[in-house]
C-alpha cells in the first residue's frame, strides 16, 4: 500500500496525521475487501485550495470539507472486479491499484471537529474514511446509499478502536 502525502496548508495538529492516514487508508480498504496493494494521494490544503479545486473540478465556487476523486468506475461499491480490464487502472513500477486521490481543508477539519464537539484527530480519520469509501464506488445521492455508506463509515471506525480509541464514541 502506498499513501502519498502533501500538504499546502499550515497544520499544527498534536498527533502523527501522516500515520493516522495511512492507518484510515489500511482500515477501509481491509473492510471493504480490497483484493490488490493500493495507492491512494491526500493533499491538505486550505479553505480557500479547496475552494478553487472544487471550482476546478466540479465547477462548484465553494469551500467543502473534503474532496474525492476515484480512478474506477463501480458496478456496485467495492466491486473491484473490472478494475484487472481498465487500462491505467494499475501503477505499472509497483502494480499497484490506482484507487485516487483525496484533498482535505485543514481549515474544515478544524471547524467541525469544534462543530460537531469531537477533537481534530477523529474529524480527519472521518474525512479520510469518508472519502476512502467514495474511492471505493460509495455514495450518498439517495438515502438507502447514504445510510449504507454511513454504516461503513461507522464498521471502519470501529475497527481502528485498538490503535486508536479516541476515534471511537462507546
Amino acid at each position: 500500500m502506498t499513501c502519498l502525502f502533501d500538504c499546502e496548508a499550515p497544520i499544527d495538529w498534536d498527533f502523527d496525521y501522516i500515520r493516522l492516514y495511512e492507518s484510515c487508508v489500511d482500515a477501509a480498504l481491509t473492510a471493504e475487501g480490497c483484493p490488490y496493494e493500493a495507492c491512494v494521494s491526500l493533499l491538505v490544503t486550505d479553505d480557500e485550495g479547496i475552494r478553487q479545486i472544487n471550482n476546478d473540478m466540479r465547477s462548484i465556487d465553494a469551500v467543502t470539507d473534503v474532496l474525492s476523486f476515484p480512478m474506477l468506475d463501480y458496478t456496485a461499491p467495492s466491486d473491484f472486479a473490472a478494475a484487472d480490464s481498465v487500462t491505467g487502472a494499475f501503477e505499472p513500477e509497483t502494480g499497484e491499484l490506482l484507487l485516487g486521490d483525496i484533498v482535505i481543508s485543514a481549515e474544515m477539519v478544524e471547524k467541525q471537529a469544534l462543530q460537531y464537539g469531537h477533537d481534530i484527530q477523529r474529524e480527519y480519520a472521518f474525512l479520510i474514511i469518508h472519502s476512502m469509501l467514495h474511492l471505493c464506488g460509495y455514495d450518498h445521492m439517495d438515502d438507502g446509499d447514504r445510510l449504507l455508506m454511513e454504516e461503513r463509515q461507522k464498521i471502519i471506525i470501529e475497527s481502528m478502536y485498538n490503535d486508536f480509541p479516541m476515534l471511537c464514541v462507546r
